[in-house]
Formats: C-alpha cells, sequence, structure tokens
C-alpha cells in the first residue's frame, strides 16, 4: 500500500507580508486595538484618579505620573522597535520593514512630547520649575528631536528606498540615545526622582498605584499598535498606488 507523505504544517503567515493582504488584515485588526486602548485607557485613569491612594509627600499632583510614566516609557519602547524594522529593512531590502518604522514614528513622538509636557506640569508645584536642563529631561527631548528627525529626513528624500535608507540610518544611531535616558538618574546629578520600578528590586510604591500605571501603559501600547497600523495602510497605499489592488481599494 503506498503511503501519502506527511507534509509539514504551516500557518501562512508569510503571507501576510504580501502588500494586499497585510492591508487588508491591518484594516480587521484597527478596530479591535482601538477599542482595548480605549477600555484600557478609562480603566487606568478611573484607578488611578480615584482609587489609588493620595501619596503622603506630593499630595494629589502625583497623580500625574498615570500618563507621564507610561508614555516615557512607550515612548523609549517605539523608538528601539522602530530602529529594529529600520535596520532590519536596510539589511534584508524589505519593503514592510522599512515602511513599518515609518508608520511608527509619529506615534513615538507624540508619547516623547507627552512625557515631557506632562512631565514639565509635574514638575512645576515639585520642583518649583517647568523644566531643568538635567540628564533625563534633556535626554528625552534628543529622543523627541530624533523622531522629528527621521520624519522630516525622510520626508525630504523623493525617492522612498532612499529615504529609506537614510532614515534607517538616523534611527540606528539614535539608539544610543536610549541608555542615556534610562541611566541618566544615576550617572549624573539630577532633580528627577530615580526609578520607582525596577526589575531588581520591589516596587517602591503602592500595588493600586502600581497596576493603574501598568494598565495605562498597556492602553498606550493597544493605541500605538492601532494607530501605527492605520498609518501602515496609508503609506502602503501611498507607495503601491500604481499597482491593481491599490487602484481598486482607491475606487471602493
Amino acid at each position: 500500500m503506498q503511503t501519502q507523505a506527511i507534509r509539514p504544517l504551516k500557518f501562512g503567515l508569510h503571507r501576510f507580508a504580501a502588500p494586499p493582504e497585510f492591508y487588508r488584515l491591518a484594516g480587521r485588526l484597527i478596530p479591535w486595538f482601538g477599542s482595548a486602548a480605549a477600555l484600557l485607557a478609562a480603566a487606568a485613569l478611573y484607578l488611578g484618579f480615584f482609587v489609588a491612594p493620595t501619596d503622603f509627600q506630593q499630595g494629589e499632583v502625583y497623580r500625574i505620573i498615570f500618563i507621564h510614566v507610561p508614555a516615557a516609557w512607550m515612548a523609549m519602547f517605539i523608538y528601539a522597535v522602530m530602529a529594529f524594522w529600520a535596520g532590519f529593512g536596510m539589511a534584508f531590502n524589505t519593503r514592510m520593514s522599512s515602511m513599518w518604522a515609518c508608520a511608527m514614528a509619529p506615534t513615538g513622538a507624540l508619547m516623547a512630547f507627552l512625557a515631557l509636557w506632562t512631565g514639565a506640569l509635574w514638575g512645576r508645584p515639585t520642583w518649583g520649575a517647568y523644566w531643568a536642563w538635567d540628564g533625563r529631561m534633556t535626554s528625552t527631548l534628543i529622543l523627541l528631536f530624533l523622531y522629528i528627525g527621521f520624519m522630516a529626513l525622510h520626508g525630504a528624500i523623493d525617492d522612498p528606498r532612499r529615504a529609506d535608507r537614510a532614515a534607517g540610518v538616523l534611527a540606528l544611531v539614535g539608539v544610543v540615545n536610549l541608555p542615556i535616558i534610562y541611566f541618566s538618574v544615576q550617572w549624573w546629578n539630577s532633580l528627577h526622582q530615580g526609578a520607582s520600578v525596577s526589575l531588581t528590586r520591589a516596587p517602591s510604591m503602592a500595588v493600586t498605584m502600581l497596576e493603574a500605571m501598568f494598565v495605562m501603559t498597556l492602553a498606550f501600547w493597544m493605541y500605538s499598535i492601532a494607530a501605527s497600523l492605520a498609518r501602515a495602510r496609508a503609506i502602503l497605499l501611498e507607495r503601491e498606488k500604481r499597482s491593481s489592488w491599490a487602484q481598486a481599494v482607491a475606487q471602493g
């Protein structure tokens, strides 16, 4: 009796690297991630502003950390992921990787700006000044400039492939700023307080505060995915505008 060869299972995830498949998948995922972001943000704000106790030193003003800290974390995380995809696109000449890096940049810049803005609002009643040129504030401001520089450089070059490479080099060079942000409080004298959450020691805040902070971080993460997917679809449609599938999408 002739036996049939057993074929290995294939999940077929690689097919979503094709522009039409990615476009359709992203369109289906955006509402889910957007809805999750809204629900998680509402839960985090409720925990942070109505459940978490008042800080015995800073009073009610400390509650801004439930937006400030998650935004700062996401600004750094998004940049690292953006630089990874930019470098991956340069190394393997994959168009979707570079487009994904471009799609993430505006959201990362938004998170960096939000971290700086909420930090200034926190600093005024706490330190007596909206801004101080300490290591963490300055390096976070540089992070915002790196995001803006990435977008400006990419937009200044007409050829998309050359723009991807040039902006990718800038993104990779800028990665050196991430450890500076993280270790700046330890390396230099700073008004900025040290990390309240660390992998090497127990957290120095109440459990409710920690829960609110992590839920807001997850909300920002879901929002970042939804916004990046929406932007990636727009970039993809622009670059593939001469293809038959893109023209069919444009015609409705």
